[in-house]
């Protein structure tokens, strides 16, 4: 989830959400908080599809938090 954090407007937007909802009811808190940082960073290229695919989807409430921090 994390490798694709610097490549902004090149990030693979399609992978990212996948790899987010393949792993939203993870019990892990280092990954749950992946999912979050992972989601915050694409929203500063594309916000309106991080807002959207949150409000799609059962995240942790740690991820959410983390993905809506800067919107």
């Amino acid at each position: 989830m994390l490798f694709q954090l610097k490549w902004k407007a090149d990030t693979d937007a399609e992978l990212l959400f996948a790899n987010c909802a393949r792993h939203a009811g993870h019990p892990d808190f280092f990954i749950r908080k992946a999912i979050g940082w992972a989601l915050r960073a694409y929203a500063d290229t594309d916000p309106e599809a991080v807002k959207a695919f949150v409000a799609s989807r059962t995240l942790s409430p740690l991820s959410m938090r983390e993905a809506l921090r800067k919107l």
